[in-house]
Protein backbone atom coordinates (compact mmCIF):
# COMPACT_ATOMS: atom_id res chain seq x y z
CA UNK A 1 0.00 0.00 0.00
CA UNK A 2 1.30 3.42 -0.88
CA UNK A 3 -0.83 6.34 0.24
CA UNK A 4 -2.33 6.92 3.67
CA UNK A 5 -5.23 9.21 4.42
CA UNK A 6 -6.94 9.79 7.71
CA UNK A 7 -10.68 10.06 7.63
CA UNK A 8 -13.86 10.37 9.59
CA UNK A 9 -16.21 7.73 8.19
CA UNK A 10 -19.73 6.53 8.87
CA UNK A 11 -20.74 2.92 8.23
CA UNK A 12 -24.23 2.78 6.75
CA UNK A 13 -26.91 0.78 8.55
CA UNK A 14 -28.57 -2.13 6.69
CA UNK A 15 -31.76 -0.10 6.13
CA UNK A 16 -29.57 2.54 4.39
CA UNK A 17 -28.07 -0.14 2.12
CA UNK A 18 -24.99 -0.87 4.26
CA UNK A 19 -23.57 -4.05 5.76
CA UNK A 20 -25.21 -6.10 8.47
CA UNK A 21 -21.85 -7.07 9.96
CA UNK A 22 -19.09 -4.85 11.42
CA UNK A 23 -15.81 -3.75 9.79
CA UNK A 24 -12.50 -4.76 11.34
CA UNK A 25 -8.94 -3.50 10.74
CA UNK A 26 -7.62 -4.91 7.49
CA UNK A 27 -11.01 -4.74 5.72
CA UNK A 28 -10.25 -4.32 1.97
CA UNK A 29 -13.13 -2.67 0.08
CA UNK A 30 -13.14 -0.43 -3.00
CA UNK A 31 -12.82 3.33 -2.43
CA UNK A 32 -14.37 5.92 -4.75
CA UNK A 33 -12.83 9.41 -4.73
CA UNK A 34 -14.70 11.58 -7.26
CA UNK A 35 -14.46 9.35 -10.38
CA UNK A 36 -11.48 7.28 -9.20
CA UNK A 37 -12.05 3.65 -8.15
CA UNK A 38 -9.16 2.25 -6.09
CA UNK A 39 -8.43 -0.73 -3.85
CA UNK A 40 -7.33 -0.12 -0.30
CA UNK A 41 -7.51 -1.23 3.32
CA UNK A 42 -9.00 0.28 6.48
CA UNK A 43 -6.86 0.48 9.60
CA UNK A 44 -8.89 1.34 12.69
CA UNK A 45 -7.63 3.75 15.33
CA UNK A 46 -5.76 2.24 18.26
CA UNK A 47 -8.16 0.89 20.85
CA UNK A 48 -10.98 0.50 18.33
CA UNK A 49 -11.80 -3.16 17.69
CA UNK A 50 -14.57 -2.80 15.10
CA UNK A 51 -17.03 -0.41 13.47
CA UNK A 52 -20.65 -1.47 13.70
CA UNK A 53 -23.24 -0.40 11.10
CA UNK A 54 -24.33 3.15 11.98
CA UNK A 55 -21.06 4.00 13.79
CA UNK A 56 -18.85 6.96 12.92
CA UNK A 57 -15.12 6.51 13.48
CA UNK A 58 -11.70 7.88 12.62
CA UNK A 59 -9.51 5.51 10.64
CA UNK A 60 -6.53 5.29 8.32
CA UNK A 61 -7.16 4.35 4.70
CA UNK A 62 -4.18 2.74 2.96
CA UNK A 63 -4.62 3.05 -0.79
CA UNK A 64 -3.10 0.68 -3.33
CA UNK A 65 -1.63 3.57 -5.31
CA UNK A 66 -1.37 7.33 -4.87
CA UNK A 67 -4.14 9.56 -6.19
CA UNK A 68 -4.74 13.32 -6.18
CA UNK A 69 -6.70 14.33 -3.08
CA UNK A 70 -6.88 17.01 -0.44
CA UNK A 71 -8.36 17.46 3.01
CA UNK A 72 -12.13 17.69 2.94
CA UNK A 73 -12.55 15.39 -0.08
CA UNK A 74 -15.50 13.01 0.33
CA UNK A 75 -15.36 9.36 -0.67
CA UNK A 76 -17.53 6.24 -0.73
CA UNK A 77 -16.58 2.79 0.54
CA UNK A 78 -18.10 0.11 -1.68
CA UNK A 79 -18.42 -3.65 -1.44
CA UNK A 80 -20.10 -5.94 -3.94
CA UNK A 81 -21.54 -3.07 -5.97
CA UNK A 82 -23.13 -1.20 -3.05
CA UNK A 83 -22.02 1.70 -0.87
CA UNK A 84 -21.43 0.50 2.70
CA UNK A 85 -19.82 3.63 4.21
CA UNK A 86 -18.98 7.22 3.41
CA UNK A 87 -16.15 9.37 4.65
CA UNK A 88 -14.24 12.60 4.38
CA UNK A 89 -10.45 12.99 4.23
CA UNK A 90 -9.14 14.77 7.33
CA UNK A 91 -5.39 14.49 6.61
CA UNK A 92 -3.19 13.24 3.76
CA UNK A 93 0.17 11.58 4.39
CA UNK A 94 2.66 11.83 1.54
Amino acid sequence: MRCATYSASTALRPEEGGRRKPFFSGYRPQFYFRTTDINGALILAEGREMIMPGDTATMTVMLGQPIAMQEGLGFAVREGGKTVAAGRVTEVED
